[in-house]
């Protein structure tokens, strides 16, 4: 399994509604993506603009195609102004 790490840091006043697309974002890619098996949407309790995905794919092609989607192109095109921050990763999973 392929695993992508997301740190978002969203600018002051916009973590409200940036968590909300942010949810969105998740249930698209789980409701509508065979190879998206995990989407998770973490808050940092200390700072509520600071957020962490945690998502898990079939493999990289399944990501690499979850990156094509129009809800992500949406997403992406969205959130942009709302980013301070972003730091990406991706993991194999160990079995």
């Amino acid at each position: 399994m392929f695993v992508v790490t997301v740190t978002f840091v969203a600018k002051s006043g916009d973590a409200e509604a940036f968590r909300a697309r942010l949810r969105r974002q998740a249930a698209d890619s789980l409701g509508g993506e065979p190879g998206c098996h995990r989407f998770d949407v973490c808050a940092d309790p200390a700072a509520p603009g600071r957020i962490f995905l945690y998502e898990l794919y079939s493999d990289e092609a399944a990501f690499k195609a979850h990156l094509e989607t129009p809800h992500f192109k949406d997403f992406d095109r969205d959130v942009a102004p709302w980013i301070e921050e972003k730091t990406v990763a991706t993991w194999t999973l160990l079995d």
